[in-house]
């Protein structure tokens, strides 16, 4: 669920239900000092010490190559997709389970090199199967995977549980030729246990760190794939979404995060929260990369009726839409209400307004929502329901020998294990969603009427055609706060509620660095308008190369 959303506020340490009673994404605490720094600004004093491993960082020689740099190695025969899937998981022991210690990956699947092993030998007899082919790719740790991985949403209640069989995403990237490399860490249950958590812990994990400064938070419930992805431990990965799981670890790590339009990725087989908001999406270094990788998760899933209109959009090549030019000409709105949280990220953000103007694109702003903070209760309404019921109908389906079968049996599991699965923080929001009824409840569809109303036709689809845009920026959320395993996240703002709440696309790019924290700029717009809004995000993408790779300091100066 992640981090969720309030209005712009000087304050900070808002439990997650407060969060959702105002209406957008969660930032971080101010910070001191100059604010601001942009690419070319960003110099070693501003940004604090560096750990005792960066060799180990320096010299891994995959480090920030793209899906296509590793094609072009694979087809010269520089490297095979073995010799790549060794160097990952070297470089996953070597950064994440000593050195820096990221605590990103939850496990590696044994079986990667044997399966880099067949794609070897299925290139050299038939050729490659695509973009994907022998591509490694984490897995966020809710997306199940019938191999002798676990999927556990991250909590000791489902350790060593085997789903029956693949979610449809695993299945499509095994289809595509993509390498399963582990499972990542995560913010338990997708964020939504307690009110009071620490982004990026878990039962199963600890604590994952952010690789541009490892006291600090790498926001959540996406928190292993952002930070692994951004520390090239693998080449991609994917996440999952309700409400900024994808978008804020990809702010908070410096990548490119890609929420797609709710149905245009089947569900079946990814822990749910809530059906109505929930989606897997691309987590990458480029915009390219996130092309390549969504366009290998489309298809139509008997098991996900969402999915159903998507034979026009299966097999479509996304990376055809990536055209540097792509600002030239378009209208976009800038969504002011989502700006003033901090002034560092007022200015990041200004210069890559700038940008966009200098790419030839026409801002209309502000745009403002009528909707803006009036549908964060509801949000959270609809979220409880869902999530007991959407959660109780997946645990059902699991078979095997797990005991656990419902929310109760989970609640019952974490009292009788609360030192190991709650030794910071409770589970309130689990209580609350089991105290609820069932999807006929008055309170629940008129909950889901108000997002519907709020985001869809008074909000996004209003203010666009108000103002004939081809789409909508805004800050996708703060500097990473630093981690408090006893209060809790920290936010400040950010926009991904609008988006998510709707079940409209949203693309997060990298525009700048507060004190060397990682800044990101949002594009969202109407729904299946994700081949627009990659040219875009493309387009600014390649005027503003504002991306660096993190260096693994351990704090920044005071």
């Amino acid at each position: 669920m992640d981090d969720q959303t309030r209005e712009p506020n000087k304050g900070s340490g808002l439990s997650r239900r407060e969060l959702l009673g105002a209406g957008a994404l969660g930032g971080a605490a101010a910070l001191s000092g100059p604010l601001g720094c942009s690419r070319a600004e960003r110099s070693p004093s501003e940004a604090g010490t560096a750990d005792s491993s960066a060799s180990q960082v320096d010299d891994f020689e995959l480090s920030e190559l793209s899906i296509l740099d590793l094609q072009e190695a694979m087809t010269s025969g520089r490297w095979s997709a073995h010799d790549i899937t060794a160097m990952y998981l070297d470089r996953i022991e070597a950064v994440d389970r000593r050195g820096p210690e990221l605590r990103s990956v939850l496990e590696v699947n044994p079986d990667a090199l044997a399966m880099a092993d067949r794609l070897d030998r299925e290139r050299q007899s038939n050729g490659s199967r695509g973009p994907l082919h022998g591509i490694p790719v984490l897995l966020k740790d809710n997306i199940a995977t019938a191999d002798r991985m676990s999927t556990t949403a991250g909590s000791l209640a489902l350790e060593g549980c085997t789903p029956p069989r693949d979610s449809e995403v695993a299945h499509l990237l095994r289809q595509a030729g993509a390498i399963l490399l582990g499972k990542t860490n995560l913010s338990e249950w997708a964020n939504f246990r307690s009110s009071h958590a620490s982004s990026g812990w878990s039962g199963r994990g600890g604590q994952c760190r952010n690789p541009y400064a490892l006291d600090r938070n790498p926001c959540g419930s996406s928190s292993g794939s952002g930070a692994a992805t951004a520390a090239s431990l693998a080449t991609v990965s994917l996440g999952t979404e309700t409400d900024g799981s994808v978008v804020c670890p990809s702010n908070a790590n410096g990548l490119v995060g890609v929420k797609p339009t709710v149905g245009l990725v089947s569900r079946a087989g990814i822990i749910p929260i809530a059906h109505s908001q929930d989606t897997a999406g691309p987590m990458t270094r480029t915009v390219a990369d996130a092309a390549a990788l969504l366009g290998a998760l489309v298809s139509v899933d008997p098991a996900d009726e969402a999915t159903s209109g998507n034979q026009k959009r299966t097999g479509l090549d996304y990376t055809t839409f990536l055209d540097p030019r792509g600002l030239s000409g378009a209208r976009i709105g800038v969504a002011r209400q989502y700006f003033g949280f901090h002034p560092g990220v007022d200015a990041v953000l200004e210069e890559a307004l700038e940008a966009i103007r200098r790419q030839g694109s026409d801002l209309i702003e502000p745009v403002d929502f009528a909707t803006y903070g009036k549908f964060g209760d509801a949000e959270y309404t609809v979220l409880l329901y869902e999530f007991k019921t959407d959660l109780n109908r997946y645990l059902i389906d699991l078979g095997g020998d797990t005991k656990i079968r419902s929310l109760a049996d989970i609640i019952r599991f974490n009292e009788e294990n609360a030192e190991r699965e709650m030794p910071f923080f409770g589970q309130d929001i689990f209580v609350e969603a089991q105290a609820r009824g069932d999807l006929t409840s008055p309170e629940y569809l008129e909950s889901l009427a108000t997002c519907r109303k709020a985001t869809r036709d008074d909000g996004i689809d209003a203010v666009m055609d108000l103002h004939r845009l081809d789409a909508i920026v805004a800050p996708t959320g703060g500097p990473a706060w630093t981690t408090d395993l006893i209060n809790g996240d920290h936010f400040l703002g950010g926009s991904s509620s609008l988006a998510a709440v709707s079940g409209y696309p949203n693309i997060t790019v990298p525009a700048g660095f507060v004190h060397g924290l990682p800044i990101g700029l949002s594009f969202f717009g109407r729904p299946w308008s994700e081949p627009q809004l990659l040219r875009l995000a493309f387009a600014f993408e390649q005027a503003t190369q504002a991306r660096q790779a993190p260096e693994f300091r351990t704090t920044l100066p005071s």
